[in-house]
């Protein structure tokens, strides 16, 4: 692609409508109240080790909890800070609650303590379908405006 066409598609009306259209998204009380969620729900998986108490127990699911919880915030926060860019990691989110929900099972072959695979399951559950919120959230905004223009 040469210099000009990509100055020509910076300049595009359509792009400026798509970053506008993100942005009055985002800005939807359902998006903040969804990505807040999504925040307090990764950051929760990345304190629980202890909280629950299993992070002297089992170092490997504590581990695997606090990326993962990590990852989840800050995918929350770019979702907030910019939902043009992070759109696509809204699904991102929905695989990572989906590992978190399975993850004690198939790092400890053996099976799982109680406590731990109670909570990855219902905070990994929590975080797939706000994910999957996030992610129809911001694809609802792009129908209407498509469905607009015809």
């Amino acid at each position: 692609m040469s210099e000009t066409t990509r100055f020509a598609m910076a300049d595009h009306p359509d792009l400026l409508e798509l970053r506008e259209r993100y942005e009055r998204v985002s800005a939807s009380g359902p998006a903040v109240i969804t990505d807040g969620l999504v925040l307090l729900a990764g950051l929760w998986l990345a304190i629980s080790p202890w909280v629950i108490h299993f992070n002297g127990t089992d170092p490997a699911i504590t581990v695997n909890n606090l990326v993962l919880g990590l990852a989840v915030a800050v995918v929350s926060l770019g979702l907030t800070l910019m939902p043009q860019r992070m759109v696509r990691l809204s699904w991102a989110t929905a695989i990572i609650g989906v590992w978190a929900a399975v993850s004690q099972w198939i790092i400890h072959q053996s099976g799982a303590v109680a406590g731990i695979w109670v909570n990855n399951l219902i905070t990994g559950v929590i975080i797939a379908v706000l994910g999957v919120a996030a992610g129809v959230i911001l694809l609802g905004g792009s129908t209407k405006t498509a469905n607009r223009r015809r």
